[in-house]
This record gives C-alpha cells, sequence and structure tokens, in this order.
C-alpha cells in the first residue's frame, strides 16, 4: 500500500475515535443533566391549583336538609331565593383573615366530610403568616400531611364559593388537587384540648380504615391550634338530599334497598372488623353520601374523639341528630354500637316510608319512630305494610324485600338496647341469608315486642316515654338558645 493510503486509514480512525469519545462525553453530561433536573422536581413543592368558580354558587351537599328550619348537626339555615338553603358565613380556620369573598376575620376558630356563592377564589391568609407544617407522618397509601397553604389554594382561600356546609364538627369546603381529583376538606372545631400527637393517632386510626361502603380519609393538616381533615368527594350529594328535597324524582325501591344494605355493611365493618372498634354516634341520612352509581358510603366516622366542642355539643347537635339519638343517651349520656343500630333503624324508616325524623311543623310532640312503632307491630303480625311504605313508590315495590327492611327497622329501635340485633344480622337479613328470626337472638320468646311492655323487661315503654320527654326538653332549650345566640 501506499504511503497516502496508510495515512488516510489513520485519519479515519482517530476521526472515528474522537466521535466515539465526543458521544461517551455527550451521554455523561445528558446523564447528569437529567439526574440533577430530576432531584430539583422532586424537591419542588406542588401548590393545589383553585377551580374555577362557577356562577351561582356549589353543589347543596351537606346543607342538604330540605323545608325545615335546622340544617345538619342542628345549625339553623334559611332558604335562599333559589329554592335552597344559603350557606352561613363561616368561621375561618387559624391564621385565617380577611380576604375578598373569602373568610372574614374573626375573634373565634371553629372546631373536620361539604356549597357556597361568593365568587372570590383567591382568599386566604393575608397577614399574619402560618408556621411551616408539621413533619409529614406515613398514614397509609393513600394519605398524607398536607400544609395549609396547599389547602388554602385547592379551595379557593377557603372561598364561599366553595363552602359544601357545615355541622358540629365544623365547615367542609370543595377543593380540586393538581391531577384533578376532587377533595372534601372538612376544618374541625377547636376545643378538644388534643395536642399534634394524639390528634395523629386517631387520624392513623381512621386512615387505616378502608371499606368500600366507607368515605375515604385521604389527608390531614395541622396548623397551629387548627385541625383539618381531607376526604374524596362524592358528587351524588346525600340520602336526606334525595329523600325529602321538593320537586325531586322519587328515589325507587331498589336504590333504597342498594343504600340501605351499603350502609349496613359499612357499619358493621366499623363495629366488627375494626381494631380498635369504631362506634360512629351519627348516623343519619345526611350522614350518608352517594357516589356516581347511588352507592352508599358513610362519613364523619371517629370524629367524636376528634373534635369535641363541649359549648356547642347541645346546642348544634341534639336539634339536629334528635329524631336519630337512642332513648338510652337520655339517661345515661353514652352512646355504644346499639346507639348506632337504633340511629340505624330510624333511616330505615326514612327509607320505607319517605319521612324525617322529626316533622318540623309538629313542635317534635311526636316523632317518625313514635308514628311508626305501632304500624310496624301491625305489620309484622298481618303481613300488611302498606300503611308503612311511601306513597311516591306507588306499589312498586318488592314484598319479601320490604318486609325484611321493616322488619330490620323494628328490631332495630327496640327500647332495650341489648335486644337490638348487631349490624352483622341485619345485613344478613337484609340480604335475604337468614331468616327473620335471626332479629330476634337473644330476646326471649314473648319478648321480641318492639314495644318491649311491662315490668318482665329491662326498659320499659314508661322509661323510654320519659326519656324522650328529656329529650324534647333537652332540644327545645337547645333551640331557643341558638335563637338567642344567632
Amino acid at each position: 500500500s501506499t504511503p497516502s493510503n496508510d495515512n488516510s486509514g489513520i485519519v479515519f480512525i482517530g476521526v472515528a475515535v474522537g466521535a466515539g469519545l465526543f458521544l461517551l462525553v455527550f451521554v455523561t453530561l445528558l446523564v447528569i443533566c437529567c439526574r440533577r433536573r430530576k432531584k430539583k422536581s422532586n424537591q419542588k413543592i406542588q401548590y393545589y391549583q383553585p377551580r374555577e368558580a362557577k356562577a351561582g354558587g356549589g353543589d347543596q351537599y351537606y346543607n342538604s336538609s330540605m323545608n325545615r328550619q335546622w340544617g345538619v348537626d342542628g345549625v339553623k339555615t334559611t332558604p335562599s331565593p333559589g329554592g335552597g338553603w344559603g350557606t352561613p358565613s363561616p368561621v375561618p380556620p387559624a391564621g385565617a383573615v380577611g380576604g375578598g369573598g373569602g373568610w372574614g376575620a374573626q375573634s373565634s376558630i371553629p372546631g373536620q366530610v361539604l356549597s357556597g356563592e361568593v365568587s372570590s377564589m383567591s382568599s386566604g391568609p393575608q397577614h399574619t403568616p402560618l408556621p411551616p407544617p408539621s413533619p409529614n407522618i406515613g398514614l397509609g397509601v393513600k394519605t398524607g400531611a398536607f400544609t395549609y397553604e396547599e389547602l388554602s389554594t385547592a379551595t379557593g382561600g377557603f372561598s364561599q364559593a366553595n363552602l359544601l356546609g357545615q355541622g358540629g364538627f365544623g365547615y367542609v369546603h370543595k377543593g380540586v388537587l393538581p391531577n384533578g381529583k376532587e377533595i372534601a376538606v372538612k376544618s374541625l372545631k377547636s376545643g378538644s384540648g388534643q395536642g399534634e400527637r394524639e390528634f395523629q393517632a386517631e387520624v392513623e386510626i381512621i386512615s387505616r380504615v378502608h371499606h368500600r361502603y366507607l368515605v375515604s380519609l385521604v389527608g390531614y393538616c395541622i396548623a397551629r391550634q387548627q385541625r383539618m381533615l381531607v376526604y374524596e368527594f362524592l358528587p351524588n350529594k346525600t340520602l336526606e338530599y334525595h329523600l325529602h328535597e321538593k320537586n325531586l324524582p322519587v328515589m325507587d325501591f331498589p336504590t333504597r334497598l342498594r343504600i340501605a344494605l351499603g350502609s349496613a355493611k359499612g357499619l358493621a365493618y366499623l363495629h366488627e372488623d375494626c381494631h380498635p372498634r369504631i362506634i360512629h354516634r351519627d348516623i343519619k341520612s345526611a350522614n350518608i353520601l352517594l357516589d356516581y352509581n347511588f352507592e352508599a358510603k358513610v362519613a364523619d366516622f371517629g370524629l367524636a374523639k376528634l373534635s369535641t366542642d363541649n359549648h356547642t355539643h347541645v346546642s348544634t347537635r341534639v336539634m339536629g341528630t334528635f329524631g336519630y339519638l337512642a332513648p338510652e343517651y337520655a339517661s345515661s349520656g353514652k352512646l355504644t354500637e346499639k346507639s348506632d343500630v337504633y340511629s340505624f333503624g330510624v333511616m330505615l324508616l326514612e327509607l320505607i316510608t319517605g319521612k324525617q325524623p322529626v316533622d318540623p311543623t309538629s313542635a317534635m310532640e311526636d316523632s317518625l319512630v313514635d308514628w311508626a312503632r305501632p304500624l310496624l307491630t301491625r305489620g309484622l303480625e298481618d303481613g300488611n305494610i302498606g300503611p308503612l311504605v311511601d306513597p311516591g313508590l306507588e306499589n312498586n315495590y318488592n314484598q319479601e324485600e320490604m318486609k325484611r327492611m321493616v322488619a330490620c327497622a323494628a328490631a332495630s329501635i327496640r327500647h332495650s338496647a341489648r335486644k337490638r340485633p348487631k349490624m352483622s344480622q341485619i345485613v344478613r337479613t337484609l340480604e335475604g341469608n337468614s331468616s327473620l328470626d335471626d332479629l330476634n337472638e337473644g330476646v326471649k320468646p314473648g319478648h321480641s315486642s318492639i314495644y318491649a311492655l311491662g315490668g318482665t323487661t329491662d326498659y320499659s315503654k314508661s322509661s323510654y316515654d320519659a326519656d324522650m320527654k328529656k329529650f324534647r326538653e333537652l332540644a327545645l332549650s337547645s333551640q331557643d338558645m341558638s335563637e338567642s345566640n344567632p
């Protein structure tokens, strides 16, 4: 070969080696750059983006009590021109002061699962900054700690437009996460005296509860004395809304039965499968939320320990839950699993009859339970349950399935707490997997009457009437208190 050919080969090899080295250096630099960028993005705080306010206000969610004076948990509401209920002016969380159309400055702070009107979505803390958020604590796969700023951004500064409702436990706002997931942020009323560790321990217990028929906890927030809980948002409002709002289609029987069964399964899980067990203490149709398929989800379980407002316990809760509370509560002041069963029985009566637990026009002389007891007794004896059933159904229901609902309601509202069935027994009965006799397990023959009359029982009708009289006096006094302190 000639010298020129040799030189050409050497040049070609040199160029190839140089190109290879350049490519190697380029790839190395690219990898290093990507790693730095990824690390930086992981450290960046992601704030939630506010959702654009809708004209005319938000959903009537927890404020779903229609055509009556009292909303959720006995908080008084006023009719709005649009036919719904006006949302009350909320009290801001700790550190939140005036903003356009959002939270106004207040001297008192309310104590955690939902409809408002004002358009501003940017109001929130404007002056006094909040301290750094508490360290994140692992609360399971789907839960975690949020900062106040994150939740404020998600809810548009806790604006009136995103206010879904208020009750004995606090205010609830709708929010939207960066990924588009809708949430409900519940600001618990202060006054529980719980420290940060105690609150986190209770939240950790709730966060472990995962069930198809229970509302899921997404996370929590601690900011100064303020405590917030973040839940999944359910779009179809509450059972109370669909049963008692005017000008809505009548809920068909299969849907009613499905809601009853789902709620029963959720409660049975809380009572019998959770460790430690959880007593709900506030079962009512306003706490049964409905998803896209009208499947029931029980809300507000586990809140009793997280928020105890001694000043408002009577005035805000007794009136709202008067028709649901078990009679033994008037004498003992204690609530048990069997108290939940009683409340569930009242809710079953709502599903069966379409009536409200307490008629607001009757000055509470007769509750739904008082009205239904004799009809339940006769219906179970002679099989004629027609007088109990919601006329709106127009006899479009399965007779045997309705009888099962009636039997479950009758057993659940027995005067004697110990003679009420467990929720798992109610589930089996509603499913048709057991006979109606299963509801009388532990009840002596001849003593299964829902009235439980006579001196052979541990809770006579006279005792029941006395306790219900106490209830009425307590509820009426709480109404007077709330009217004198609007």
